[in-house]
């Protein structure tokens, strides 16, 4: 079995349009998106906490496949993502992450909604934790979940980014829904 010494962790910085995230994957798949806000020592703290004793490699033709989805994505061609990911977590967390993956494309669910899908009706702080430690934003869709209010709550990417993928999500799936009905 390799040690962590030896896994090489290839990233990029995606600039596409007003875009601008870190992304970052492993042999086995994508496994780190950063925020436009957080600055490169966001994803060194994650990987060596993750991966202790990792290579960090700048490798902008490695990572072309995730950038190319992601890219896919923000200009609305892309409404699910096909590449491998690595996101690992504790066995509740990777639960909650699964649920995350359940939302529809464009939609929102609540704290207790997941919590509820889960199993875990009184679990909703546990919920909100283990969204707050999702590596892999966008791609696990955390960003579709609010509070019970509708209010838009916390996000690792900062509210302004949670707030503009939700609008162009929002206006996709509108797009789509009038495309569908005419």
């Amino acid at each position: 079995m390799k040690s962590n010494h030896s896994i090489t962790i290839n990233w990029t910085q995606l600039c596409h349009d007003t875009w601008n995230v870190h992304i970052a994957a492993t042999p086995q798949g994508l496994c780190f998106i950063g925020s436009q806000d957080q600055p490169l020592t966001e994803l060194e703290r994650w990987a060596q906490s993750k991966f202790p004793g990792c290579e960090l490699v700048q490798n902008d033709e490695a990572m072309k496949p995730y950038a190319y989805e992601l890219v896919e994505y923000f200009q609305g061609k892309r409404d699910r993502f096909e590449v491998a990911m690595d996101y690992k977590g504790t066995a509740f967390q990777m639960v909650v992450w699964n649920a995350l993956c359940q939302i529809p494309y464009g939609q929102t669910f609540t704290y207790s909604d997941i919590a509820n899908q889960i199993g875990k009706p009184a679990a909703v702080r546990a919920v909100g934790a283990a969204i707050g430690a999702n590596p892999l934003l966008i791609t696990v869709p955390c960003h579709r979940v609010i509070g019970k209010s509708g209010a838009l709550t916390g996000y690792r990417g900062g509210l302004a980014m949670k707030t503009r993928l939700l609008e162009l999500e929002g206006e996709r799936a509108r797009m789509r829904e009038k495309i569908n009905y005419a």
